[in-house]
């Protein structure tokens, strides 16, 4: 009996043991836990946001290259239409006179090839005739090379235009993953975070300041980008934003070298075919740098193993350590403009 009430008393502790101690099977993030994910969030929605920006630049020149197309086309089109008038004319003459000529069947058959292939050998390029009948073939030849193009284009342009509405509603989907987890915190955890990122802006901020005096000994225009983009410490970051209030990574690049008298297009790949490639170890001022395969994020090296950027959703602009990483992306190029 006494063993048996000692036994039982045994099972009690160690099961009271084992609840007390027990880890839970699942617990909630703490708040800096919180700010990672989110952070890590806004990095990959800023990515490819800068990666849809790159998808504008190349839909921006296919709808420049189609205009030119279609303008090529009404001009050909005009061309045909005074040319049938010249050949009507003829035609017409011609018929007066009896029948077709061999030459002028051959033109008005559906393939303008054949009268370009037999026009030398027929009697009719002798003729006072002669110029207008192959400018016609000519340029009915010239009309159906350009009809293709214009497809072509159309068809390219439709893609281009897909893929950037894709980029974009992807780079929002990360956002909306971020704004979630955000929503998944109490009032007053949203207040601390909220308190803990304010906190990091202000240390950002008053570092980079510190540091912006060093970039006047800059010279050229790296020097004049620098200080421009200098200026903006502090702005935030958003996607698409070229200024004044509001960046993204490439926006304030181009402004800043726009300002200096270099012109970018708004794509940190875009902007890496600019400029000569520098080594890492002979980086220097006023550098553009590149991170990400494809490049997703582009800043300007401001010297002593720092960069002044805009980083990322949720960021502002300020100067941040330089290394071999940026976020996730790892660094691969260096341009001097």
């Amino acid at each position: 009996m006494r063993f048996q009430r000692k036994k039982r008393w045994v099972l009690l502790a160690a099961s009271t043991f084992l609840c007390a101690t027990a880890v839970p099977s699942y617990a909630s993030p703490s708040i800096s836990q919180v700010q990672a994910q989110v952070e890590s969030l806004q990095i990959q929605a800023s990515a490819i946001a800068e990666s849809a920006q790159q998808s504008q630049v190349e839909l921006n020149n296919l709808e420049r290259s189609l205009s030119s197309v279609q303008t090529k086309d009404s001009a050909q089109n005009a061309s045909i239409a005074a040319l049938k008038k010249s050949v009507g004319v003829i035609a017409a003459e011609e018929y007066k006179n009896g029948e077709l000529s061999q030459g002028m069947s051959l033109l008005f058959s559906s393939d303008p090839t054949l009268y370009m292939n037999s026009a030398q050998s027929l009697q009719i390029v002798e003729s006072r005739n002669a110029n207008e009948l192959r400018k016609f073939a000519t340029a009915e030849q010239s009309l159906k090379a350009t009809a293709l193009t214009l497809g072509d284009q159309v068809a390219l342009v439709a893609k281009a235009k897909a893929k950037y509405v894709a980029e974009e509603a992807a780079a929002q989907g990360k956002l909306q993953e971020a704004e979630k987890l955000l929503n998944s915190l109490n009032k007053a955890e949203r207040a601390r975070l909220a308190a803990l990122q304010a906190s990091e802006d202000s240390k950002y901020q008053a570092s980079s300041l510190a540091l912006a005096k060093e970039g006047n000994g800059v010279t050229g225009a790296e020097g004049v980008a620098l200080r421009y983009a200098l200026k903006q410490l502090g702005s935030r970051y958003m996607f698409g934003a070229a200024g004044m209030i509001f960046w993204d990574c490439s926006g304030l690049t181009m402004r800043a070298f726009g300002a200096a008298g270099i012109a970018l297009p708004h794509s940190a790949a875009a902007q890496a075919g600019y400029g000569k490639s520098i080594p890492l170890n002979q980086v220097k001022p006023g550098d553009l740098v590149f991170f990400g395969r494809p490049i997703t994020h582009v800043g300007i090296y401001f010297g002593n193993g720092k960069m002044l950027d805009a980083p990322h959703s949720g960021a502002r602009v300020r100067i941040e350590n330089f290394g071999s990483w940026f976020g996730g992306e790892k660094y691969v190029a260096a341009r001097r403009l």
